[in-house]
């Protein structure tokens, strides 16, 4: 197996096709309803018909939420409402469809796939589909210790490589993106605050189950003490991963870099996937031009990441629960930004052309 510089995305990973998208802009001006009344619909319709190459949009009937599971080592330092090394159970509640996330999809039709990278558990807890992926359990506590091995984070970013080519062959149009972890917002936030340059303190939220003043100050050390072993190693990406990432957060790293690579478009969820993307981004600059930011979730270290990123979110209704949530909410206004696009009558220019010209006669 060859060694993975993800630098080498950069070359691999091409914009949504211009050209395209100004196919889908002179075609908006000549429907009947007025430019500009459908507001950021509009966008939402010209980015979709660069994202498939299409004039028009071909609408969206097979998007999936694919939610990537781990357990983080800093858990353990009381940084999060939930119990260390849990995340398994917010897996149970997604295959035993009882999480908002799973009511949702089944709401909307859309199938939900679990991948487990680091969950700390029993494989036996969980069906072999979730947890084939696995690349250890548990990550490590990135205060003191590396998140994972060199091997490991490799290892990590191709298995969402991988995930990311099944998604594709299938079928699949778009991705909901989220993520199943206990400690991971406390990842995001180190990862976001080294690539920003920022203080813990300016990053550092409440995560998605909120946390009180104490545990706050507590995941602010953690954050702040992270850092220092991350800014030795910003300038490799894998390395940064495998030294304050974690299994989860490196596959979703290497899944969100393969969806640009073969043209998939991504809804992001919350803070998890923002600070993934924003590694992402540092290996291949075109790479968020593929991709959504579905909601805001109230982390200031997601506000900084999409600010990077340039990536304005769909909706704010103040959903901090994350697993996908949010992100999913916003897909039924990509859907319907699809079938406006794809279904709204388009004026004849000829025709209207000959009127123009009668009625300039006639007067």
């Amino acid at each position: 197996m060859s060694v993975l510089n993800l630098d080498d995305f950069s070359d691999l990973i091409e914009r949504p096709d211009s050209g395209v998208r100004r196919d889908a802009e002179e075609r908006r001006e000549r429907f009947a309803v007025a430019p500009g009344t459908l507001g950021r619909l509009d966008e939402l319709g010209e980015w979709l018909a660069a994202a498939q190459g299409s004039v028009p949009v071909r609408p969206l009937e097979r998007a999936k939420v694919v939610l990537f599971a781990g357990d983080h080592g800093i858990a353990g330092l009381d940084v999060s409402a939930r119990e260390a090394g849990s995340a398994h159970r917010l897996v149970r509640a997604v295959l035993d469809g009882t999480s908002p996330v799973a009511v949702l999809a089944r709401s909307v039709d859309v199938p939900v796939r679990v991948v487990d990278a680091s969950l700390d558990c029993d494989p036996a807890l969980l069906p072999e589909e979730v947890v084939r992926h696995r690349v250890r359990r548990g990550s490590g506590r990135i205060d003191i210790e590396d998140a994972l091995t060199p091997l490991e984070a490799e290892t990590a970013v191709r298995m969402g490589m991988a995930i990311a080519d099944e998604e594709a062959d299938a079928g699949t149009d778009l991705v909901v993106l989220g993520d199943l972890s206990v400690g991971g917002t406390t990842v995001a936030a180190t990862l976001v605050a080294a690539l920003c340059g920022t203080d813990a303190s300016v990053v550092t939220g409440r995560g998605g189950a909120h946390i009180d003043d104490l545990a706050w100050m507590r995941k602010c050390a953690a954050v702040r003490d992270s850092l220092r072993r991350a800014r030795p190693v910003l300038g490799d990406q894998l390395e940064l991963l495998a030294a304050v990432g974690g299994a989860d957060v490196a596959a979703m790293t290497g899944f969100l870099l393969q969806c640009a690579v073969r043209r998939t478009p991504v809804i992001l969820d919350g803070v998890v996937s923002a600070a993934c993307a924003l590694v992402a981004q540092r290996a291949a600059f075109r790479a968020p031009d593929w991709w959504l930011a579905g909601q805001v979730s109230g982390e200031p270290a997601q506000d900084k990441a999409l600010d990077r990123m340039a990536l304005n979110p769909l909706l704010d209704q103040g959903v901090t629960v994350g697993e996908g949530t949010g992100a999913l909410l916003a897909l039924p206004l990509v859907q319907a930004a699809s079938a406006l696009a794809a279904e709204l009558p388009v004026r004849d220019g000829a025709a209207d052309d000959a009127k123009d010209a009668e009625a300039a006669a006639e007067g």
